[in-house]
């Protein structure tokens, strides 16, 4: 069944533009609150939002769509996706939705949406709610439409949580450390739990106005966030995106760290205290072959998904691993959280880093990246990848490759581009195949 509106991360788009009207706003909660009206107790569903000046106005819409069909709604306002999936949980409600873009600038806006266990949801249950979406709603009864209100402490149970993932005899007392919220969902959450731990916090990113989400800052930016954490002799920064779902580190000496190496520090650690299910880490065809081999050297295993971290998610809890993320940052935590979670993937690098001793430039860096090159290749129309001279250059590019290196082809699933990646341990072979292959998807696009 062809999607109309939910893509691999909820529904998303840009604000006052199909499908991020408020209309269609209104209509996904009437639908989604339709689809889960189920059994006889009261409904209710827990809606936050990232800093978006758009948010408002999607907050707007979708509570007079959840209540006319019944549902009460808990608006916990700015907070973290993760936060949000927490918080669906721990109050037992029936649905979670978090507003928001994600990573993306404040004229996009998004509708993400957590099943009663704080998962996001299933295809089925996304397919269920398209076909709801153009069908006229059963509206409540005036006495039975549901009540909406704010709740005020949601931001210090998010903050207990994630103070809770972090080791009990460790404390961040003498610790500097530099935090980017990206004026997004996290800049009041983040600075706080990690003074509350000990740090010393300088914060980046924590005057939001609803339009300066991600601009020149957070996780896509991390250069402020370099030049500060030099600037002020810091150990350590954390970069995190608009909601906050997403971790990028630079090390003491203003050097980025992935969410590669991320996930070889935290999967070899929890190895280390036995903690580590499934005997290896789940990551996407983006990550580094590097990561790879590194991991099959401590004896670990890592598991390829497509590219998006619902994928990734699914593996996890399909072979019981219980770390996993893509190399963009999102980490997910499943023995802490339901989704990635920028803050708790973060305390568990600080726990390591403090409990090593080391400097996180020598922490942080496991392992040499195979050399890596990612184009993209717009086009207006079309199947290029279906063109028989593409055909036969993919299939050149991955004999010349083969057992030295690794291709990736793919379209994006949210615009007309084709992603062409390829990795090896010789840079020239990998900037040659690349050039070769978009080159080709460009004639045969026309």
């Amino acid at each position: 069944m062809t999607r109309r509106f939910f893509g691999t991360d909820g529904i998303r788009g840009r604000t006052n533009q199909p499908p991020m009207t408020a209309e269609i706003a209104m209509k996904v909660g009437m639908a989604a609150g339709a689809h889960f009206l189920r059994g006889d107790h009261k409904h209710r569903v827990v809606i936050g939002k990232d800093t978006r000046v758009s948010g408002y106005m999607m907050e707007s819409a979708l509570v007079a769509g959840f209540t006319s069909v019944g549902m009460d709604v808990i608006m916990v306002g700015p907070m973290p996706t993760p936060a949000v999936a927490m918080l669906t949980q721990s109050m037992r409600a029936d649905l979670g939705v978090m507003i928001s873009a994600s990573h993306n600038p404040f004229a996009d806006n998004g509708i993400k949406l957590f099943g009663p266990d704080g998962f996001k949801l299933s295809d089925s249950d996304e397919l269920a709610i398209e076909a709801l979406i153009d069908v006229p709603a059963k509206l409540a009864n005036a006495a039975e439409i549901g009540r909406a209100r704010r709740v005020e402490d949601a931001r210090g149970r998010y903050i207990h949580f994630a103070k809770s993932t972090f080791p009990d005899h460790l404390r961040l007392d003498g610790l500097k450390v530099v935090v980017d919220c990206a004026n997004g969902a996290a800049y009041n959450t983040a600075p706080l739990a990690l003074w509350e731990l000990g740090a010393e916090v300088i914060s980046l990113g924590v005057e939001p106005n609803g339009l300066n989400i991600n601009h020149e800052c957070g996780s896509t930016a991390p250069q402020l966030l370099q030049e500060t954490v030099v600037a002020s002799g810091a150990q350590i920064g954390i970069a995190l995106d608009g909601d906050a779902d997403r971790l990028i580190v630079v090390d003491e000496q203003g050097k980025v760290v992935d969410g590669d190496q991320l996930m070889a520090l935290i999967g070899t650690t929890f190895a280390r205290a036995g903690k580590l299910r499934g005997d290896g880490i789940v990551a996407t065809v983006m990550s580094n072959l590097g990561l790879e081999r590194y991991l099959n050297g401590q004896g670990l295993s890592l598991e390829r998904t497509s590219v998006g971290d619902r994928y990734v998610l699914e593996r996890m809890r399909a072979g019981g691993f219980n770390a996993g993320g893509e190399q963009s940052g999102h980490i997910i935590l499943t023995d802490y959280a339901t989704t990635g979670d920028g803050l708790v993937a973060a305390l568990q690098i600080l726990a390591a880093l403090v409990e090593s001793g080391k400097p996180a430039s020598e922490l942080l860096h496991l392992f040499d990246p195979v050399p890596q090159l990612l184009k993209n290749v717009r086009f207006a129309g079309g199947k290029p990848l279906e063109d028989a001279r593409v055909k036969a250059i993919i299939a050149d590019a991955e004999a010349a490759l083969r057992g030295s290196g690794r291709l990736v082809i793919r379209p994006s699933g949210t615009e007309p581009v084709i992603r062409v990646m390829a990795e090896g341990d010789d840079a020239g072979e990998v900037e040659a195949v690349v050039d070769r292959i978009c080159d080709a998807v460009k004639e045969a696009a026309g």
